[in-house]
């Protein structure tokens, strides 16, 4: 499905007195020094997106792996390194999973973003924690915006329906109590029974079957404020709960589709983020967070009686970082990030193990009207330990980035860009100490990332503009940790792996206004990613694509806004995949394109605002699977009712 435009040029100028960033016409998209794309609350409604994975199937240089239906676990890969390479940001600080490395963005609803941002490389912007530098590629969600004037409350009360038993009501509340104060409350519950049909092909066999055990009910709630203290200090904050209890269907099997396998996730964390100017060339920011995730797994059909699994993981963060803007076209930050993660569980092989983690950087940052150049080099230290056993090997390492972007035509938006980033990802908690599985003497994975681009934007008729991107690159990774067996029933994490990644990504957005009240808009990308494992020559192996990495993802969407109805359908769709490094027979997962169908309606009555919307999902009943073995819904229908005050 398709598109977006780029993400704008995140050169931020502090204004004097209200500390708002600065992102006028002239630092438009165009400018990043790294691919970038930025979806809106506008861009999700006009191309007809109602759902997390819709939004990041529209994202240039994304692999999606979802194991279907509502709530069912969803992570995303870019460019071949794989889900624990992607960093995911709510509202300005990373998320986090010390267990798994791994987070499910099914848990996260675009009724309440704000603004979805996606970065690959190190981003323009330095005035950020430490801890965002730390990974490849960067995924943000924002929820809330700055106070204004308004002092109206905002009130959204929404209700979605749909097949398979699904159904979600959502409210939110917003108002701004004064102009120097804001604050949000939301909360939403997911009912879906995801019992969907889907068709077994078993040799000549061929049998309509349904998913089962799929019942899932999760909640979400979370408060948010902004407070600007004095026209140069803000404050804001958040606190945040999740709450998903679930039947887990798994994999389809011939002749039997028995499963009582159950899950339940739970999430809660609180921040506080300050922000001050110091004075006319410096600004420090601050920011606190305690996390908390528990998971109970349980399987009353074990073999010789119930198997289950409950953990429980913590966090305690705190980023510091300062800004300093000598000149108007020079600036330069330091940031510092310190983190105690911690994890324990119920099984009797639990070592407690723990994590110290800091994370420093040192930024600058140069821009003219036509050239813009950003380094940066992170330092990284953990220090790693267990309560019972031995802990893991600590880590220090230093990591550069260089990028930079050049308009090539003074009096045209045509620009190259250029970016070279080194960083490492820390082994997980499962990987250091799973039993039968873990390694306590893992090396970090080393990623090296070479990007070059080009990027246009072009008003080609009256009403009528265009927006290219097209970006090239390459991408090592040294000591891929991958899992081995032992012997029948062992398996050991070890860095044997080495890989290489090359591909090509490319987008395109236009918008026509027609007339007043006619407007197109037309977005697509495409992504070519060649993943290959290039670990040991003499392997007949060598060379192959990795598991589960299309070498082909694409989409597209077109939108036509107009004073009856409007309509919009986006598809997106990956070529074939296998499940395996080794590409064994029965391995292959063949390749799919599916639509969505939206149309909807706006009324408004003075300032009571009335949206009706229908969409039909996998508009052709296209029969897929992301993952092997766990079938995606067919055709289905969501039927929603917005009011807004």
């Amino acid at each position: 499905m398709t598109i977006i435009a780029m993400l704008p040029d995140t050169m931020q100028t502090q204004q004097m007195e209200t500390l708002e960033v600065d992102e006028t016409a002239k630092h438009r998209f165009v400018r990043a020094t790294v691919p970038a794309q930025v979806l809106d609350s506008r861009d999700l409604q006009r191309l007809g997106i109602t759902g997390m994975n819709d939004a990041l199937s529209c994202l240039a240089g994304i692999t999606l792996r979802d194991y279907g239906g509502a709530g069912g676990m969803t992570t995303i890969s870019v460019r071949g390194l794989g889900a624990k390479h992607t960093g995911v940001s709510y509202d300005g600080l990373l998320l986090s999973d010390c267990q798994s490395g791994e987070i499910n963005v099914a848990h996260y609803s675009l009724d309440n973003v704000h603004r979805l941002a996606f970065t690959i490389g190190e981003g323009d912007e330095i005035f950020v924690p430490a801890r965002q530098a730390s990974v490849p590629a960067l995924l943000s969600l924002s929820t809330i915006a700055p106070p204004t004037d308004d002092l109206s409350p905002h009130i959204m009360a929404q209700m979605r329906a749909g097949s398979f038993g699904y159904i979600s009501p959502y409210l939110r509340y917003g108002q701004n109590l004064n102009d120097r104060l804001a604050i949000a409350l939301q909360g939403d519950f997911i009912h879906a029974d995801n019992q969907y049909p889907f068709t077994l092909h078993n040799g000549t066999l061929t049998t309509r079957e349904h998913r089962v055990n799929s019942r899932m009910n999760a909640g979400h709630g979370e408060g948010s404020f902004i407070w600007q203290v004095t026209p140069r200090h803000r404050l804001s904050g958040k606190a945040y709960w999740y709450d998903n209890d679930r039947q887990l269907p798994g994999q389809v099997r011939y002749y039997t589709n028995v499963s009582r396998e159950t899950l339940r996730e739970q999430n809660a964390f609180g921040q506080l983020n300050y922000q001050g100017r110091l004075n006319e060339v410096l600004v420090y920011k601050s920011s606190a967070r305690f996390n908390w995730n528990s998971s109970d797994y349980r399987d009353p059909l074990y073999s010789g009686g119930v198997r289950d699994a409950h953990y429980w993981q913590r966090e305690h963060y705190i980023t510091s970082s300062l800004l300093y803007t000598p000149r108007e076209n020079w600036s330069m930050s330091f940031a510092a990030d310190y983190a105690f993660a911690n994890l324990n569980s119920t099984l009797a092989t639990d070592r407690r193990p723990y994590r110290h983690s800091l994370l420093q950087t040192a930024s600058a940052k140069w821009h003219t009207d036509r050239i813009t150049v950003v380094g940066r080099l992170l330092h990284s230290l953990y220090l790693n330990g267990a309560r019972f056993g031995d802990g893991s090997r600590d880590m220090n390492r230093l990591s550069p980035s260089l990028s930079a972007s050049f308009r090539l035509l003074r009096h045209h938006e045509l620009y190259a860009r250029a970016s070279y980033k080194n960083i490492f990802r820390a082994p997980t908690f499962n990987e250091n100490y799973f039993f039968h599985y873990g390694s306590t003497d893992l090396h970090p994975e080393t990623t090296d990332q070479i990007n070059v681009g080009l990027t246009w934007r072009q008003q080609l008729l009256k009403g009528c503009d265009l927006q290219l991107t097209a970006d090239g690159y390459l991408n090592h990774v040294r000591d891929k940790i991958l899992a081995v067996p032992v012997n029948m029933f062992i398996w050991r994490c070890i860095n044997l792996g080495r890989v290489r990644v090359w591909g090509f990504d490319a987008t395109a957005r236009s918008t026509y206004k027609l007339s007043r009240h006619h407007t197109l808009l037309f977005a697509a990308n495409y992504s070519l990613q060649r993943a290959t494992n290039r670990t040991n020559t003499s392997s007949p192996y060598y060379g192959y694509q990795l598991a589960y990495v299309p070498l082909h993802t694409g989409g597209a969407a077109v939108s036509w806004e107009n004073p009856w109805v409007n309509l919009s359908i986006h598809g997106e769709g990956t070529s074939h995949r296998f499940t395996t490094n080794e590409h064994y027979s029965g391995t292959r997962v063949a390749g799919y394109f599916e639509w969505t169908a939206t149309a909807y309606r706006t009324f408004r009555l003075k300032q009571h605002t009335i949206e009706l919307r229908a969409e039909v999902k996998n508009l052709f009943d296209c029969q897929y699977e992301i993952v092997r073995l766990y079938p995606m819904p067919g055709r289905s229908y969501m039927f929603t009712i917005k009011y807004q005050l």
